[in-house]
């Protein structure tokens, strides 16, 4: 079986079955685990820092081979990306704070949101909860979509189990406070670089299934993006904005924290039908890459098969 197929069912395993329980979910074992040792192990310096990362993007590509080893590569991949994958959690989360805010519900919305987003949620409207909702789901359809399919495509379980530990510790450290300024600085640094490519990618895909706006994707992501404080994110969202036709990026706080986002796309702020349209937009996206993968190996393998 080529790998892309092996992908792209670890895909449809998400799509299908979703996510684990909390309890026994491999990722939160892993940021249980990375927990408990940085417990041990933490100084505020940046050398702490990098060698914690280091140990975690160890554990997670030894358990992508020991998997390798153990039931196969590609049985090892599939259910790699399975359990890295978090598409369908995304779609539902997302969908379950945008129904909220049509019933009205707005405290509900503003605490279902905070599962989603990492802004504080306490102070917002309507509008600006459903403006957290999409940047969420744009930024995250990267991190916990396209990023997986991508790194499996490249290297099969361990690839896609190193991002996947790159990408919770830069949850769990890489963002700014007076703890983790120096101790988070290679996770954060990490996971730029291991998104990198797969947030082109997934702008691409978003110009490819929205092809009237593609031009205004490209655009928008070429005007935009740089205002955006990360270097993949506003790249994003800035396509999903454009494909839309709406406009992104604002301010956000982050606890006593406040931080200038920028504005991404030229249209009016989000609705909650443009939130729907976006989950939508984003499912779509991570359905192309993992289609594209799978089709792209599945040529190469057939091609060798006649040599």
């Amino acid at each position: 079986m080529a790998r892309g197929v092996a992908i792209a069912a670890g895909w449809a395993i998400d799509q299908i079955v979703g996510e684990p329980p909390v309890a026994v979910h491999p990722v939160a074992v892993f940021g249980r685990l990375m927990t408990a040792i940085e417990r041990r192990t933490y100084r505020p310096t940046r050398r702490a820092g990098a060698c914690h990362a280091a140990l975690g993007l160890a554990i997670g590509a030894g358990t992508g081979f020991v998997m390798r080893h153990l039931i196969g590569s590609h049985a090892a991949t599939t259910a790699a990306v399975a359990v890295s994958v978090a598409g369908r959690m995304l779609a539902s989360e997302a969908t379950t704070v945008l129904e909220l805010i049509e019933d009205g519900d707005i405290g509900g919305a503003r605490q279902r949101a905070r599962g989603l987003v990492g802004r504080s949620t306490d102070d917002l409207d309507s509008g600006e909860v459903t403006r957290a909702v999409i940047e969420s789901v744009a930024e995250n359809t990267v991190d916990a979509v396209v990023a997986p399919l991508c790194w499996a495509a490249v290297a099969g379980a361990p690839g896609v189990l190193a991002h996947r530990a790159i990408n919770t510790l830069d949850a769990m450290v890489g963002h700014r406070s007076e703890r983790y300024e120096r101790f988070g600085w290679t996770a954060a640094r990490l996971d730029d670089i291991a998104n990198y490519v797969p947030a082109r990618v997934a702008a691409s895909a978003v110009a490819v299934r929205v092809p009237a706006r593609a031009v205004s994707v490209w655009r928008t992501v070429k005007r935009d993006a740089g205002v955006h404080p990360s270097p993949n994110g506003g790249v994003i969202e800035a396509a999903v904005a454009a494909a839309l036709g709406i406009r992104l990026g604002g301010t956000n706080r982050y606890g006593d924290r406040i931080e200038e986002r920028g504005v991404l796309g030229d249209g009016p702020l989000p609705t909650v039908a443009d939130g729907h349209r976006a989950v939508r937009l984003t499912t779509a996206v991570g359905s192309l890459v993992a289609a594209v993968i799978a089709a792209t190996s599945m040529i190469r393998s057939t091609r060798g098969t006649r040599r």
